[in-house]
């Protein structure tokens, strides 16, 4: 049976190379003919309304929308493929990428080592236990939080009286924010977003300074990072819905939702017990 595979990656050219350079395969029979998806909103829904699944995945990590680790959090574990990572970024990733994933590529993609990626998936696609790719898959995300994490501080100073409130830029003014009604805090394809939740609407504010920033000026009592790339008010947890391998997916005021680490999973748990 020939592989069935989807190709996502928010640049087109990229789609494309990878594309080409799976050709051969398609021709021998080893693979059908490569669905393609734009970034990773665009790829849970082929995976979702796909008839047949797929058995390969190559994922970028940095896509806007949803990067390829959001990707995974998002699927289910009966509908997560083997994965085979494409990226030119971070060290520290690619060591959890060989450790955990079926295999990484770093682009540009080399013909022979995509040769080496695709041997493996067919070796792994007869022998993959679902149980077992899915908590390698987890390890993987675990690992990634836990560099994120679990860095040092870059400046060990005495902390800041926690913020009460700050301003944001809304077009040409700015806007006094309280921090009671922030719920969340998120980084998404590299940009920080605030949601705010004034009189029941959900707002998303952009704004230029890190996550990290905005942790170290907030009462730590009152709000959590709860994964590497977001922070929410524990005030604002209505659901914790269990997830895979240990997870939570955190439903926040107004429906709002993000998903925890596994790690921070268990220490929600702990804050949140009597």
């Amino acid at each position: 049976m020939p592989l069935h595979v989807l190709i996502v990656d928010d640049e087109a050219p990229a789609r494309a190379r990878l594309r080409r350079l799976l050709l051969p395969y398609v021709d021998a029979g080893r693979m059908a003919d490569p669905d393609e998806a734009a970034d990773g909103i665009d790829a849970l829904a082929v995976l979702q309304d796909r008839r047949e699944p797929v058995d390969l995945l190559f994922l970028d990590v940095r896509m806007p929308g949803a990067d390829g680790f959001e990707v995974l959090d998002r699927l289910p574990p009966e509908h997560r493929p083997a994965v085979v990572f494409t990226t030119a970024y971070d060290e520290y990733a690619l060591r959890a990428f060989e450790a955990n994933a079926i295999d990484y590529l770093l682009k540009p993609i080399d013909a022979e080592r995509l040769a080496q990626t695709v041997d493996r998936a067919e070796r792994s696609r007869s022998t993959r236990d679902d149980g077992t790719r899915a908590d390698r898959l987890a390890e993987l995300l675990e690992d990634l939080d836990r560099a994120a994490l679990d860095r040092p501080d870059p400046q060990p100073t005495a902390p800041a009286a926690p913020l009460t409130q700050f301003t944001v830029q809304v077009r040409d003014r700015l806007v006094v924010v309280s921090t009671d009604h922030l719920i969340a805090a998120e980084v998404q394809d590299g940009i920080t977003n605030l949601f705010v939740q004034e009189g029941g609407a959900i707002q998303r504010h952009i704004v230029s300074y890190p996550l990290d920033t905005i942790e170290s000026r907030l009462d730590p009592n009152a709000f959590m990072r709860v994964h590497r790339g977001a922070l929410v008010r524990l005030g604002a947890i209505r659901e914790m819905v269990p997830w895979f391998s240990g997870r939570y997916k955190l439903v926040l005021d107004g429906g709002h939702e993000v998903t925890a680490s596994r790690a921070r999973s268990r220490d929600l748990r702990e804050r949140l017990s009597l």
